[in-house]
């Protein structure tokens, strides 16, 4: 299996049109085939285990993961493990230029760009998932394509105890895929 972003259809004619009727130095290259955002972009920061900020100051948060939360306060506690899966996504992403696959819808309700983030070839969401730095959370209709991939792999993670499945004693249960 691959680890390129797939292919995503062209935008059509009559953006691109109304792209240079608004703007003629219009350059289709740093968007994304989809619109939804740039195809690449350097990480300034991360948030948390699945939420970094790029240097345009968008959020992208990762999708089909859900990493446990980390306090952005000193009134707030760290989730089991939040601390931990923040640390090794930063250290994956901090200050490196990743490509972005966009799914079906761009956003979530907090403004934040949906993406699956890649660096030098490698879903960063997988590998995630893999060391077990989150779980897997499908919000349809994005991550049809890579559900069943991702609750496989979370379930591998679990069996193994790595991650917050060995320091938290949690059990990952079914993964709705649907």
């Amino acid at each position: 299996m691959t680890e390129q972003p797939s292919s995503v259809p062209m935008v059509g004619l009559g953006f691109f049109m109304g792209c240079l009727a608004l703007n003629p130095a219009c350059i289709i290259e740093e968007t994304a085939p989809n619109s939804c955002g740039p195809a690449s972009a350097k990480v300034v920061e991360v948030l948390d285990g699945d939420t970094v900020v790029f240097e345009t100051g968008e959020q992208v948060r990762y999708l089909l993961i859900d990493a446990p939360e980390v306090a952005h306060s000193t009134n707030e506690e760290s989730d089991c493990y939040g601390d931990e899966a923040a640390a090794q996504n930063r250290l994956l992403v901090a200050g490196k230029t990743v490509d972005l696959e966009y799914d079906v819808e761009c956003d979530d309700r907090f403004n934040r760009l949906l993406a699956y983030v890649y660096l030098d070839g490698r879903m960063i969401n997988r590998t995630l998932l893999e060391r077990g730095h989150g779980r897997v959370l499908r919000v349809a209709p994005n991550g049809a394509g890579h559900c069943a991939e991702f609750a496989a792999i979370q379930q591998d993670a679990a069996d193994a105890g790595v991650g917050l499945w060995g320091m938290c004693g949690e059990s990952p249960g079914a993964v709705n895929c649907d």
